[in-house]
């Protein structure tokens, strides 16, 4: 049976360079256990591991995890930094690295373009330059250097990856206010802020009539869509009671939670569970998030497994299959 990983990630040594030399707001501490980690400030972003910058290590991965496909991204803080040339520079290296790759691992590797979405024309332009290299859909983080994503700055970048018709992985990174918030201790911003993150960049979506506005746009909540379909309820009724001269979307809050696609990384099988139940298994794909300290490969397989059989292959490989066209 064929599976097709839609979230996992990869770093480059030059990438991560740049962060550290040119971003002005990321740096790099060495936590107790003797890992690396970037932190923005004083809040923990990510922990390079081996694995992202190992491609024979990730086919290793892939082969003993039985991974037929892997649709690789970068992942926070993705590229959002260092004004606008060393964006484009961390873009066309993330980039060019995913593609080389492919040409390497064809019947592997596919992935998602990294643009530096501050700069529109920059960032169709890359996307242009990045799908002719092969790049399959694209990645953005769920708050663009603290901007919504229904910023109206983004118009031009959305109307092109509409109009090729793109799969778009939003990701969470840390939500503006996390020291406000006080999560940067255990880790609160990962576990309740990227949560937190990806809810709120898609909820704006929903109420502002975005899917109306681009049809055929296929957006992939990351983590089992953070909250949203635990939400759909308060949804509901906030559309209930809203004031018709303030309502922007067309269609039900819960149509649009039915519209766009997640992915399974849930860490338990009970919250993929009532997941499926809201939206159902055909918008459900599969995702390890690996290499990340807290990929959940095992996990990923086994709350899949324990799922009726033709859920099973449905969110393993026959959604994406059909969202991407592999």
């Amino acid at each position: 049976m064929t599976v097709i990983d839609v979230h996992t990630h990869m770093f480059t040594h030059k990438w991560l360079q740049l962060l550290q030399e040119k971003s002005g707001i990321y740096n790099v501490q060495v936590r107790p256990d003797g890992q690396r980690e970037v932190f923005r400030g004083n809040t923990p972003v990510v922990i390079p591991q081996k694995g992202h910058f190992d491609w024979e290590l990730r086919i290793e991965h892939m082969n003993q995890a039985k991974i037929d496909v892997s649709v690789v991204s970068l992942t926070c803080p993705n590229v959002y930094w260092g004004g606008e040339e060393i964006s484009v520079l961390a873009a066309r290296e993330a980039n060019d690295n995913v593609a080389e790759a492919q040409s390497r691992y064809p019947d592997r590797i596919r992935w998602f373009a990294s643009l530096p979405w501050e700069y529109p024309q920059r960032a169709v332009e890359e996307l242009e330059r990045a799908c002719a290299k092969g790049a399959v859909g694209v990645m953005v983080l769920a708050n663009v250097a603290g901007k919504s994503l229904t910023d109206p700055m983004f118009a031009p970048i959305w109307r092109a990856i509409d109009q090729r018709k793109l799969p778009v992985l939003v990701h969470p990174t840390d939500p503006p206010g996390v020291d406000l918030m006080d999560m940067s201790k255990f880790d609160l911003s990962w576990s309740v802020g990227f949560m937190f993150d990806t809810t709120l960049a898609i909820t704006r979506m929903i109420f502002e009539g975005f899917f109306d506005q681009y049809p055929d746009l296929k957006i992939i909540a990351s983590h089992g869509g953070g909250t949203l379909p635990y939400l759909v309820g308060r949804f509901e009724k906030g559309d209930e009671v809203e004031l018709p001269s303030r309502r922007q979307m067309k269609r039900k809050p819960t149509d649009y939670l039915r519209h766009i696609y997640y992915d399974s990384i849930t860490y338990d099988l009970r919250p993929l569970q009532y997941l499926i139940s809201v939206v159902g298994h055909e918008h459900v794909m599969f995702g390890t998030d690996w290499p990340h300290w807290v990929h959940d490969t095992k996990g990923s397989f086994a709350n899949t497994a324990a799922l009726p059989e033709a859920q099973m292959r449905a969110i393993r490989s026959a959604n994406a299959q059909r969202v991407f066209g592999f």
